[in-house]
């Protein structure tokens, strides 16, 4: 059987769409005989020839009809309940022909006989078209894997019906938690308990099971997860309810569960009139437009009709990827913004005052740095001129053209820095406070907030392609942890917080709990359908045996192993309930002058132990871990004087 039906299915279009003529035609004859027999209850009408002349114009007509409503050209393994309809109005028109044939040819056909006639065809026309719909999808050149939905709503039945033309997954059950569904039948397949799950992957041969609940919280997403982990079987989920509404992606894209999904907390509604303060009808500029956080801000800035959106982007493929997003975005909700993609670095100050001038930029967010702490370690120099010396050039340009709001995205490394990243913020935000003071018609303020999910250089795409190449997965320390935060609700609170500035506002961000490294990389390698194992510091294999390894690797240059979001412990509560306000160490202008020339020299002069001995002497809480540098320029001059190169002094030469 399987056989001729593989065989069906490479056949021509042409080929099929006959194959079903005839068999169509064969059913209006079975069925006016049908009808005939069961009104006269004889078979004395086989003799009479008129009533056979009666089904010649009765088949033309009803091919004819059925092709006009487009049935031949539907493909059988693709029809759903609609089909239903056209072939309806097909029989009617046909049991129509068998009356006016009949009357024509004044054959011995019993007026109601057309009557059973049509509904004895539209069951057979109807049932055989689904019956082979049914038979070709199990029709495959390979055999599909069988999974568990959990989830037996609406969102399950919808996906139960996409992976009807799935050539990877083939449904065998349902899981779902509500008792009133259990035991029940829904698309064919029997709804059972998540107690039942161990026993239900052992009879069905499941390697994997797919989340249909789009619409339940991060909450409940996380104890269904966590409860799955010990089956060691693959986790998959359908998209969420935003996308699909929004065209981005269908049911049928299924993902494995990622840690985003699952870290994320339940997202407080952003506040409208927050959103839309510094940005309806404005100029808008965010530096760094190309990165995780400065993407993102577009994104979530485009919505909220500025006059203009200015992306200022050192990167040039950075720059093309994101403006081609917004545009297409832009096109595919029908709305027309200026966005305006500038090339260009925020260390160059006659660029960076032209930009402002041009455009007559109102807000900027300034999410422009180096973030990545082991690479500003090895370089500091350009660490430096651009976290430092970059914030510099943007926030006095903006105080200079008058630029309405200045918002710094600053980063919770910023408190008790152990690394040039962080102490290089910290510097960044005691800039933006001195400006706050005798800068009147610009409003500065600072939001600090700690890794965000899915960020480039973030632990969970490393983590990641670690699994997927096999293993094993690093971890630099056992006890460390990191808050952790989604990149779109990060944007939100940001852009709110600005709103709320009243000048010189260090904000921080509630970052909820912590997350022990160590066990996400454990969740990680569980959602992958795998079993972890610890590396001993030999080597060696700890504990039971597993699929992925973990290896502790040790702190790496500068690394913590908690972060903190504040220097001091006063943090004031503002209008939203996730953003806080905090009076920190600030310094007068002419103070943070002092500091600044210090480390243009030393950056010019490419000292890195003097750039050190600045960050300590400076009011930074600067704690690093013991005197190393790891500059790599640095070592390789051999700290004998050979590093030191002749340039014009740092911020003089404007292009």
């Amino acid at each position: 059987m399987d056989k001729v039906l593989s065989q069906l299915t490479t056949l021509n279009r042409r080929t099929k769409q006959a194959f079903q003529m005839v068999c169509d035609s064969l059913l209006v004859v079975v069925c006016f005989v049908m009808a005939m027999s069961l009104r006269l209850e004889s078979n004395a009408f086989f003799a009479s020839t008129p009533v056979w002349l009666t089904i010649v114009p009765t088949i033309l007509g009803t091919l004819l009809t059925f092709h006009a409503l487009g049935l031949y050209r539907s493909v059988i393994r693709f029809i759903n309940g609609h089909v239903l309809q056209e072939i309806l109005i097909g029989v009617f028109a046909s049991s129509v022909f068998l009356f006016l044939s009949a009357q024509l040819l004044v054959a011995p056909v019993p007026r109601s006989v057309p009557a059973i006639y049509a509904l004895l065809l539209f069951v057979t026309a109807g049932g055989l078209r689904f019956l082979m719909q049914s038979l070709l999808r199990q029709v495959r050149p390979h055999r599909r894997q069988p999974v568990i939905v959990y989830g037996a709503g609406e969102a399950g039945r919808q996906l139960v019906s996409a992976l009807a033309h799935d050539r990877e997954f083939a449904p065998v059950a349902f899981i779902d938690d509500d008792p009133r569904l259990q035991q029940n039948w829904v698309e064919g397949r029997r709804v059972y308990a998540p107690d039942q799950l161990p026993w239900l992957i052992e009879r069905k041969g499941v390697g994997c099971i797919l989340l249909a609940i789009p619409s339940a919280g991060r909450g409940r997403r996380r104890k269904i997860v966590a409860s799955l982990e010990p089956l060691g079987i693959d986790i998959r989920t359908i998209p969420g309810i935003a996308d699909i509404v929004d065209g981005r992606t269908t049911m049928s894209d299924l993902r494995r569960v990622t840690p985003e999904d699952l870290l994320g907390r339940e997202p407080v509604p952003s506040r409208d009139d927050l959103m839309a303060r510094n940005i309806t009808g404005k100029a808008v500029l965010v530096s760094g437009a190309g990165g995780s956080i400065g993407s993102e801000l577009c994104r979530q800035i485009i919505r909220h009709d500025p006059a203009v959106l200015v992306l200022l982007e050192v990167s040039e493929l950075a720059l093309y990827t994101i403006t081609g997003e917004l545009r297409e975005t832009l096109e595919r909700t029908g709305r027309s913004l200026r966005i305006e993609p500038v090339l260009g670095s925020v260390q160059n100050p006659r660029r960076v005052r032209a930009i402002l001038r041009g455009f007559g930029v109102q807000t900027i967010y300034h999410a422009a740095a180096y973030k990545h702490v082991v690479l500003v370690e090895e370089n500091v120099a350009e660490g430096i001129r651009n976290n430092v010396f970059g914030t510099r050039v943007i926030a006095e340009a903006a105080a200079e053209m008058g630029v309405e709001q200045f918002i710094l995205i600053s980063t919770d490394k910023a408190v008790r820095p152990t690394n040039f990243m962080g102490a290089s913020k910290r510097m960044a935000e005691l800039i933006c406070q001195a400006l706050a003071q005798d800068a009147p018609r610009t409003t500065f303020s600072m939001v600090r907030f700690g890794n965000v999910l899915g960020s480039s250089g973030s632990v969970i795409p490393r983590f990641r392609a670690q699994i997927e190449r096999g293993g094993p997965v690093t971890v630099t320390h056992r006890d460390i942890t990191r808050f952790f935060m989604t990149i779109p609700e990060a944007s939100q609170l940001v852009i709110q917080a600005g709103a709320m500035a009243r000048g010189g506002d260090v904000f921080v961000l509630d970052m909820g709990e912590p997350v022990r490294i160590f066990d996400l990389a454990q969740t990680m390698i569980r959602l992958h359908g795998l079993k972890p194992y610890v590396i001993d510091e030999q080597g060696g294999q700890g504990g039971e045996d597993g699929d992925i390894g973990i290896r502790i690797i040790g702190l790496q240059k500068g690394e913590k192993l908690f972060e903190e979001l504040l220097i001091g412990a006063n943090p004031r509560g503002t209008e939203h309930p996730r953003i806080m306000t905090a009076t920190e160490v600030s310094l007068s202008r002419d103070e943070v002058e002092y500091y600044l020339d210090r480390l243009a020299r030393a950056c010019q002069a490419f000292d890195v132990p003097e750039i050190r001995r600045i960050f300590l002497a400076a009011p930074l809480a600067f704690q690093p871990d013991g005197n190393e540098v790891h500059d790599l320029i640095w070592n390789a001059a051999g700290r004998d004087g050979r590093n030191r190169c002749d340039e014009p002094p740092l911020m003089l030469v404007e292009t």
